[in-house]
C-alpha cells in the first residue's frame, strides 16, 4: 500500500508511533549531552570565569572584569612569545609541507624495497615527543652531541644548536621537521594513490615534461589533501608544547617562549590562574580564526 493510500486511522497510528520513537531517542542522546557539557562546555565556561578574576593558587579570587586582557595586550613578554609562536609555527609548517610532498611523490615511483624504505621513514612520527625531545637534547649538546661531532667531520665549526638565541627556534622546527614530516607524507601519498590516470595518459600522449605533468595535473588534483595536511600541521604547531619545554623550558632565557610555554608558567610556575586563562581565551580565539581561514580555504580548493 502506498502513502497516498493510506487511511486516517493508519497515518495516526504512524504519527503516535514517530512520537514514540522521537520520545525514547532522549535517552540515547542525553547522556551524549551530559558528556559534552562535562567535558567541553563546563571547562570553557570555567576558563572564562576565571579570565575575568585575580585569581592565585591558595589564594582568594577577585572580580576584575577585562583587566586581564588589558596587561595581557600590554605585555611584551606575551607579544613577543606570540611573534615567536608565529616565527616556529610559520617554519614548522612550510618545511614539513614542502618535504613530505617531495617525498610523497619519491615513495610514490616504483622502486625495490619501496615498502621498507616506506616504513623506515615513518618511524620517527610512532615515537613519543618527551622520547624524540630527550634523544634530540643530547644530539645538540655543544661537547657531547654528535651533530658537532659530524660537522667537524665536514669542516664546519661547530653550533651552539639550543643554547643560541638566533638558533634556537629553527634547532626545535628541525625537530618538528624530523618528527611530523612522516605525517605530510602520508596524506599526500593517499591522495596521489586515488588520482586518476586518465590525464596522465593524455598528457603523455600531448608530449608533456615531468614538470608540466605535475603543475598542471598533479598539483591541483593533490590541492584538497595538501589543505587536509596543511590544517592537520598548522594546528599541531600552534600548539606545540612537549618538545620545546623538555629540550628549552623556553630558554636560552625567553629565546623559545612560544604562547603555550608563557601559559604554561603563568599558570602552574607563578600561579596566576586569572591571568594564564585570559592567555588561554586569547590563544583559542587566534586557533578558531585560523581553523576558519584554513577549512575555508579547503571549501575554495573543492569548488574550483
Amino acid at each position: 500500500m502506498s502513502a497516498t493510500a493510506l487511511g486516517p486511522s493508519e497515518k495516526a497510528s504512524g504519527l503516535k508511533k514517530a512520537r514514540n520513537y522521537a520520545r525514547h531517542y532522549w535517552w540515547f542522546i542525553i547522556p551524549c549531552a551530559v558528556v559534552v557539557l562535562a567535558t567541553i562546555l563546563f571547562p570553557w565556561a570555567f576558563t572564562l570565569f576565571m579570565s575575568v578574576h585575580e585569581w592565585k593558587i591558595g589564594g582568594g579570587r577577585e572580580w576584575v572584569g577585562m583587566a586581564n586582557y588589558q596587561k595581557l595586550f600590554g605585555d611584551e613578554r606575551f607579544l613577543s612569545s606570540m611573534l615567536r609562536t608565529g616565527y616556529f609555527t610559520l617554519l614548522a609548517v612550510v618545511l614539513p609541507m614542502v618535504l613530505g610532498t617531495l617525498a610523497a611523490l619519491a615513495f610514490h615511483r616504483k622502486f625495490p624495497m619501496r615498502g621498507l624504505a616506506r616504513t623506515i621513514f615513518i618511524l620517527p612520527m610512532m615515537a613519543t615527543p618527551v622520547a624524540v625531545a630527550l634523544v634530540w637534547t643530547m644530539m645538540f649538546h655543544p661537547q657531547l652531541g654528535v651533530l658537532n661531532w659530524l660537522l667537524s667531520q665536514v669542516g664546519i665549526p661547530p653550533s651552539l644548536w639550543i643554547y643560541d638565541v638566533a638558533t634556537v627556534i629553527p634547532t626545535l622546527v628541525i625537530v618538528e621537521v624530523w618528527h611530523w614530516t612522516p605525517l605530510v607524507m602520508l596524506i599526500v601519498l593517499g591522495g596521489l594513490a586515488s588520482l586518476p590516470v586518465d590525464p596522465y595518459e593524455a598528457a603523455k600522449i600531448d608530449g608533456a615534461n615531468a614538470w608540466q605533468v605535475f603543475r598542471h595535473i598533479t598539483l591541483p588534483l593533490l590541492a584538497p589533501f595538501l589543505v587536509v595536511a596543511l590544517i592537520i600541521r598548522a594546528i599541531d604547531a600552534l600548539k606545540a608544547f612537549d618538545t620545546i619545554y623538555v629540550i628549552t623550558q623556553g630558554g636560552p632565557g625567553t629565546a623559545s617562549e612560544t604562547i603555550n610555554i608563557f601559559l604554561y608558567l603563568q599558570a602552574f610556575a607563578y600561579y596566576n590562574m586569572g591571568y594564564a586563562s585570559a592567555v588561554v581565551v586569547v590563544f583559542f580565539i587566534i586557533i578558531l580564526a585560523l581553523a576558519g581561514l584554513l577549512l575555508w580555504t579547503r571549501a575554495r580548493v573543492k569548488e574550483i
